[in-house]
């Protein structure tokens, strides 16, 4: 990604879905997950890219599988996309006003995590490439009900203006399709720190409407 891929409005504008791995705690915060009640359950991570919440959850004995594009290409490949992508994310975020810091502390911090979550992620990538199954939304190559929950994180909502409703409807009933029990979907808001636009159409959805509940 060059360096005027990103531009700084109101929140970051990104020229495509860019590759930032994000820890299991990032995760447990981000899904309000316990995870001691994910023991003997199988999870899937959809768009989980070079986050190590795989790697992180299998080790502690979480059945979890990521799904992504990216896990049809090489681990080399994938750094040659993901390292550009963390660096140019961690020069643009310090200026973007819509962004809260908080449990992130300032932009050096955020990029030890995205570092350390793409680390676990590259050296599990290589040990369990059974884990890592390639595929794109709103397509998932499993069977009905195969999880138990669901996880989707920085992609759907995310990216509205990428992606547009067609696909997150298309997304979201296969997410329901292969999940038995709960899907959690995190954030719902914009880049701009706005709520979707989606939500309140895929609410009214006569399809989603008895499945879906709004973010608290």
């Amino acid at each position: 990604m060059s360096d005027g891929s990103i531009q700084t409005k109101r929140g970051l504008q990104l020229d495509r879905v860019v590759l930032l791995g994000r820890t299991f705690e990032e995760y447990r915060r981000y899904f309000l997950l316990e995870p001691d009640d994910l023991i003997g359950k199988r999870v899937l991570d959809v768009a989980g890219g070079v986050s190590s919440f795989c790697a992180e959850a299998n080790n502690l004995g979480i059945n979890v599988t990521s799904f992504d594009p990216i896990y049809s290409l090489s681990p080399k490949k994938i750094m040659e996309r993901s390292e550009p992508d963390l660096e140019a994310v961690y020069r643009a975020i310090g200026s973007v006003p819509t962004y809260r810091w908080g449990y992130y502390k300032n932009p050096d911090y955020m990029r030890k995590l995205r570092k350390r979550a793409s680390t676990m992620f590259f050296s599990d990538y290589e040990v369990h490439p059974e884990h890592y199954i390639a595929g794109q939304l709103p397509t998932l190559p499993f069977a009905d009900h195969e999880f138990d929950v669901t996880l989707v994180s920085y992609f759907l909502f995310r990216y509205q203006n990428r992606v547009g409703y067609k696909f997150h409807r298309e997304s979201i009933l296969e997410i329901m399709r292969v999940t038995r029990d709960e899907a959690r979907l995190y954030p719902t808001v914009t880049f701009e720190a706005q709520p979707s636009e989606y939500i309140p159409m895929l609410l009214a959805d006569p399809a989603l409407s008895n499945v879906l509940h709004s973010p608290k």
